[in-house]
């Protein structure tokens, strides 16, 4: 398959993003299949992974855009919602990466719930970044919203059976 790219920093934005996005999605949603399929312990290296592609997509919006400017950076950040949504949950990322080793998360465990409040800012930044949604990405907010009704529901169950 073949992709026409007309705006390469764009497609560079699209891609780091929706990966980073998936992967984010993957590493929580791990624990709903747990019981028919363990991989939690992979879930470090996906939300790993996702860190890093949060890191590229960070990257493009620094090097390409702001072309190394923070006047520019923090003067974009101010002004557009969807880029300060984006920095904060890039900032939470940036402190769930450093405590993911085991010895700083047993010490930092408890703030790596933050996620969940990652995954909502990073689907608001996703669609206030878009100038007109598809078919695919209503999808794929369609998949978010379900994955995330199913993590409310886990929560609950877990919080009610003790």
């Amino acid at each position: 398959m073949v992709v026409e790219v007309t705006d390469p920093i764009k497609y560079i934005y699209t891609y780091t993003g929706t990966m980073a996005i998936i992967l984010l999605f993957t590493a929580t949603s791990l624990s709903l299949i747990k019981n028919k399929i363990n991989l939690i312990i992979h879930r470090r290296m996906i939300g790993l992974f996702a860190f890093f592609y949060a890191f590229l997509h960070f990257c493009n919006f620094y090097v390409f855009d702001a072309e190394l400017d923070v006047d520019f950076v923090v003067k974009e950040s101010l002004d557009k919602p969807f880029v300060y949504l984006g920095m904060i949950s890039f900032s939470i990322l940036i402190f769930m990466a450093v405590t993911s080793t085991r010895k700083l998360y047993r010490k930092f465990n408890k703030y790596h719930r933050f996620i969940y409040l990652v995954l909502i800012l990073i689907t608001i930044h996703f669609v206030m970044a878009q100038k007109a949604l598809s078919i695919a990405q209503w999808v794929y907010l369609l998949l978010i919203i379900i994955i995330i009704c199913f993590k409310i529901k886990q929560r609950k169950d877990l919080i009610f059976k003790y």
